[in-house]
């Protein structure tokens, strides 16, 4: 299987991902009144779809070797196998929060606060798992990190001031946030020891316990809707062909940053913590497409644009912070 020997290609995967996790949601946006509830049975299509497809060829560059795909699955251990499917499972609930979060408050404010918070919690749980990198340099870009998700939900709530809108898009992304942070962990731990699963191996048993967690988590969103009126199974099959394919194409992206995630998180060099935190520098990447794209924040006024602009630049230097860390000291 293909692994990272020098940093600087480790680095790339984890840019790569970060990129990837703070655009998949644009795939969203782009199908407009298209209830997310049906969006999200094509979004995790498309996630086991990558997982497969990526551990057929980058997991098998030397099929005969112990750590090629078939031969890791084979060779792991049922706790390692049941915890990457459980992070799989706890993920997706962390996702479909996030993804309702996006429908009720936009991308500029979903991404900040609930990807922002998760970056907190998984950093601090991961190094605990594995502390690799200079802490200091570590946990500081996070509190840069955090001061920048402060920024951000006063930013948003001057808007929501003169939009009228509710504090359900926060509180949804604060849930989000709090289950996103712990489902990294169990991937952590299936990287590491007797019977370890490889990052290929977990990504696709991670999309599996995504598929099967769906159908009751996703089934109950549909029927008790975060808002709007409850939608069918029959609705699914009236949806435009685009539309299906956006579904598709989000989960590619997202499934395509995770395993560059993953892979990046088992080199040597990096470490889970690092790896994790900086792959949510996502939370800016969406905050740019939310403002610049979609123009989330056309009507703030300049007191919510300083706000932003002072987010960017926390979250500019606190990533900086988090990228040097496994490399000095």
């Amino acid at each position: 299987m293909f692994i990272p020997q020098v940093y600087g290609v480790a680095l790339v995967m984890m840019v790569l991902s970060m990129l990837c996790w703070g655009s998949w949601a644009n795939t969203q946006k782009a199908v407009g009144s298209w209830r997310f509830e049906l969006f999200y049975w094509d979004y995790v299509a498309g996630i086991l779809l990558c997982a497969l497809v990526v551990g057929l060829t980058f997991g098998r560059t030397d099929p005969a070797s112990p750590d090629s795909f078939f031969q890791n699955l084979a060779q792991a251990s049922h706790s390692n196998l049941l915890l990457a499917f459980a992070g799989g499972a706890v993920f997706n609930l962390a996702n479909l929060l996030l993804v309702a979060a996006i429908a009720v408050a936009g991308l500029a404010v979903a991404f900040p606060i609930g990807i922002g918070l998760a970056l907190v919690i998984g950093s601090v749980l991961n190094y605990a798992i594995t502390p690799k990198g200079n802490p200091l340099l570590l946990f500081g870009g996070v509190a840069l990190v955090t001061v920048a998700i402060v920024l951000d939900a006063l930013a948003y709530r001057k808007l929501s001031r003169d939009r009228g809108v509710s504090t359900k898009g926060i509180v949804l992304s604060l849930l989000a946030g709090v289950f996103m942070g712990i489902f990294y962990p169990f991937v952590a731990k299936t990287l590491t020891g007797q019977g370890h699963l490889g990052p290929y191996t977990v990504a696709a048993v991670f999309a599996v316990g995504v598929l099967v967690s769906t159908v009751p988590l996703n089934y109950t969103f549909m029927r008790r809707p975060i808002s709007g009126p409850p939608v069918r199974l029959a609705d699914y099959f009236t949806g435009r062909t685009a539309w299906h394919l956006f579904g598709v194409l989000g989960g590619l992206i997202w499934g395509v940053g995770t395993i560059s995630n993953f892979v990046a998180s088992y080199a040597k060099m990096v470490g889970p913590a690092t790896s994790y935190s900086l792959g949510q520098g996502a939370t800016m990447v969406s905050a740019v497409w939310g403002v610049f794209v979609w123009k989330e924040f056309r009507d703030a006024g300049p007191d919510a644009v300083r706000l932003l602009v002072l987010m960017f630049l926390f979250f500019i230097a606190g990533l900086a912070s988090v990228a040097l860390a496994p490399i000095v000291g």
